[in-house]
């Protein structure tokens, strides 16, 4: 099992950036699908990137193109978050399952989590 802590959120203007982390309790670098997801008030956790093993990102349709998922160091996890609207804002989650596979955005595929950072974008 993998133990997870996300950091860098916070309260920030539309338009505006922002860098989570999630650092990992041992080596993810290599053999594991990372993940960032989030979760709104009221509604259901969503993927939000994947990044797997070779470091090929996946990125839901809404983020695209202003997310960016990257691995740092050995077991660290980084999501930049550019261009942020209010929709963006949730509580954001790293997630982890060992594979050299595809890494998919269903949430159902991940089994470590960590406890999140609020994220919370206004106008």
């Amino acid at each position: 099992q993998v133990q997870l802590v996300e950091s860098g959120g916070g309260s920030v203007q539309v338009g505006g950036s922002l860098r989570l982390s999630c650092v990992a309790s041992h080596m993810i670098y290599r053999g594991y699908c990372m993940g960032w997801f989030r979760q709104a008030p009221g509604k259901e956790r969503e993927g939000v990137a994947t990044i797997d093993s070779d470091g090929r990102p996946i990125y839901a349709d809404s983020v695209k193109g202003r997310f960016t998922i990257s691995k740092y160091n050995v077991n660290t996890l980084i999501l930049q978050m550019g261009d942020l609207k209010p929709e963006d804002t949730a509580m954001y989650y790293c997630a982890a399952r060992r594979s050299y596979g595809y890494c998919s955005l269903n949430i159902n595929d991940y089994n470590d989590w960590g406890q999140g950072t609020q994220v919370t974008v206004s106008s």
